[in-house]
């Protein structure tokens, strides 16, 4: 009987702890906690979706029907990834590492792989690594100098005037 009444005893207090630390994790903060900092520069949302969805309509007009559209804002964070109906795998894969690459360099891939054509060893270390697309279709956002995001195309057979057209859409009202 001991034992039983013990155990109930424990049961009770390991429920009641359960239930204090259970209330503790939904606390909401104080009411003067200051609104949230982005991590990192970036064209909003909408923007990004607007930019990406230009690239798509843009490759589509020129015959590219199966193209996929990447934005990231300046910290390598996906903000969107459209992709038209067919879109291959490689195509969707190929527009978000564009991207990065854009990114990493601070150049548009299109530049990249001009410095290939020249640059043996260069070419070699981006050929080597799978993280890397230096092929054309990556180019950077930027207010003024500074950079705030990449739009990466791929899938198509000129990917970047359809990232070029979906930057032009929204530059002007990236933030300053």
């Amino acid at each position: 009987m001991k034992t039983l009444s013990a155990s109930v005893i424990l049961v009770s207090l390991y429920t009641a702890m359960t239930a204090s630390s259970m209330a503790e994790e939904v606390t909401p903060p104080p009411a003067n906690t200051p609104a949230r900092i982005p991590a990192a520069k970036g064209p909003s949302l909408a923007l990004a979706i607007e930019a990406a969805k230009v690239a798509i309509e843009t490759c589509a007009a020129d015959g590219a029907q199966t193209v996929a559209a990447s934005v990231l804002d300046s910290a390598g964070v996906l903000k969107t990834l459209l992709a038209a109906d067919g879109t291959s795998p490689r195509g969707v894969s190929s527009s978000t590492i564009k991207a990065q690459t854009a990114l990493q360099f601070k150049k548009s891939t299109s530049a990249l792989f001009e410095q290939a054509k020249t640059d043996k060893a260069f070419a070699d270390s981006v050929a080597a690594n799978p993280n890397i697309n230096g092929r054309p279709g990556g180019i950077l956002i930027k207010v003024g100098d500074e950079i705030i995001g990449a739009i990466g195309v791929g899938g198509g057979r000129t990917d970047e005037p359809c990232a070029i057209a979906g930057l032009q859409k929204i530059q002007a009202r990236l933030a300053q």
